[in-house]
């Protein structure tokens, strides 16, 4: 998982940073939405690939 996260502030640092800063700037249920998405996304792959 940790290289999974770290591709993408490795191959294109200034992109993420502007991605991180987009996303510090997001109401509390905005962000709330996001993780639920990221959760349910990770819930499906893990089905997928067992």
């Amino acid at each position: 998982m940790l290289v999974i996260e770290g591709l993408l502030p490795f191959l294109a640092p200034k992109i993420w940073r502007e991605g991180f800063r987009r996303v510090t700037e997001l109401a509390d249920g905005q962000i709330r939405f996001l993780g639920l998405g990221s959760m349910l996304v990770g819930l499906v792959m893990l089905a997928l690939f067992k």
